[in-house]
């Protein structure tokens, strides 16, 4: 039950951060969503950073993993906002956005979450 306390309290915070950032005004209708593609890969690469940080950490308490790893950085990246808005962009017959955005959020990520170990590392 500690563990879903721990989970739930990053989450929150992880939530409220993804929230606030997705209130500065970038967007406008129909374009490119790049307030969740930075909100995702500023995502990847913290929990790449954490993940190579834990693992060299034996002793750190692994509800703090959780927190961090699970609630944080759970809470403030959103696969369901990205999938959404790549869906949206295609039946709004922007299919070269959509698939920019498709394959930048997952280049992105992925080579963020390894800069993120690296870094660590």
């Amino acid at each position: 039950m500690i563990d879903c306390l721990f989970v739930g309290f990053g989450g929150f915070i992880g939530s409220v951060l993804r929230y606030l950032i997705g209130r500065i005004p970038l967007r406008h209708a129909g374009a490119f969503p790049l307030l969740t593609l930075v909100i995702n890969v500023a995502g990847a690469f913290a929990l790449g950073f954490l993940a190579a940080y834990i693992s060299k950490s034996a002793s750190l308490n692994p509800r703090y993993a959780l927190f961090w790893k699970v609630g944080v950085c759970g809470g403030f990246t959103t696969f369901s906002t990205f999938s959404l808005e790549a869906l949206t962009l295609f039946q709004n017959g922007k299919a070269w956005t959509g698939t920019a955005y498709i394959l930048l959020s997952v280049a992105l990520g992925v080579a963020a979450a390894v800069f993120g170990m690296r870094l660590c590392r």
